[in-house]
């Protein structure tokens, strides 16, 4: 992902010295090793979408949590913070407090945030620790896609980053790729 985890590691620096409340839902189904195949509830989230690398998308995902809504609310910090690059560039997305819902969650203001309710799917995990970077992602991308073909679990899409921790905590660092997969296959 290319120097993508060292730009959000220096955007994300200050938004993380604040608390974080809440991390994002799942129940785990079965346990392959290392990988966990999760269920994810739906979800409120807020996306930024770019066709290159030049941006990550904090600096407007983060106005929009601090009041650059419809109804200038502000919006609490959750966990974990979603990337994914794809053959049309990247994605960076904030998931909602569990409050949030499509009646209730504001617009934001700027067109570049979109604000959209996930699916429920089914997952495969993968955790791996330390600060994130391209290797430590490509390792783990290519251990959970062989104990997924290993297990005859088909995968469906681009592998995520999730990261879990602020930039500030040295030790105990959560970061996981994560991969949709088809839940007859499992």
């Amino acid at each position: 992902m290319k120097n993508f985890s060292f730009i959000l590691f220096l955007l994300l620096s200050p938004i993380f010295l604040m608390a974080q409340t809440e991390t994002q839902q799942y129940d785990v189904l079965r346990q392959l090793d290392e990988v966990e195949v999760r269920f994810y509830p739906s979800v409120m989230m807020a996306k930024f979408t770019s066709s290159g690398q030049a941006s990550s998308g904090f600096r407007s995902l983060f106005n929009y949590i601090s009041g650059g809504n419809t109804t200038n609310e502000k919006i609490a910090m959750t966990t974990p913070v979603h990337m994914e690059e794809n053959e049309n560039g990247s994605s960076m997305a904030f998931v909602l407090p569990k409050k949030f819902s499509k009646q209730n969650t504001p617009t934001p203001s700027r067109k570049d945030v979109t604000v959209y309710e996930a699916a429920p799917g089914h997952f495969a995990a993968i955790t791996y620790s330390g600060y994130t970077n391209d290797k430590k992602e490509s390792v783990a991308t290519q251990k959970i896609k062989a104990i997924l073909k290993a297990n005859k679990i088909k995968m469906i899409g681009n592998p995520r980053v999730l990261s879990y921790n602020s930039p500030y905590k040295f030790y105990n660092r959560r970061n996981e790729i994560l991969i949709a997969v088809d839940p007859e296959t499992f």
